[in-house]
């Protein structure tokens, strides 16, 4: 009885200290340079999402996905990468 409350209590405190991993803008990032569009988002739906195509560090083409905020500002939400062609080399 004793082992399993150290056990919840153990994964408590590992779930409870993950802090998600921020994404930070890069050059081409619509919020690069803490730049934020408040003009052009008045209709956008507050909570909604939106993507935007950019080259990552790499040189390789990526998805950036927008959350609209309550206060009509941005959060990047995630950059994937787009997969590539399958050419020798360098791949992205």
């Amino acid at each position: 009885m004793i082992r399993t409350g150290i056990v919840v209590t153990g994964l408590m405190v590992a779930l409870t200290s993950c802090a998600p991993v921020r994404v930070e803008p890069i050059p081409g990032s619509i919020t690069y340079g803490g730049h934020q569009p408040r003009t052009k988002l008045t209709k956008a739906p507050v909570g909604s999402t939106f993507t935007n195509q950019v080259t990552d560090e790499m040189g390789c083409p990526a998805i950036e996905t927008y959350r609209v905020e309550t206060d009509r500002s941005l959060t990047l939400l995630r950059r994937s990468r787009l997969s590539s062609s399958g050419s020798i080399g360098f791949a992205c």
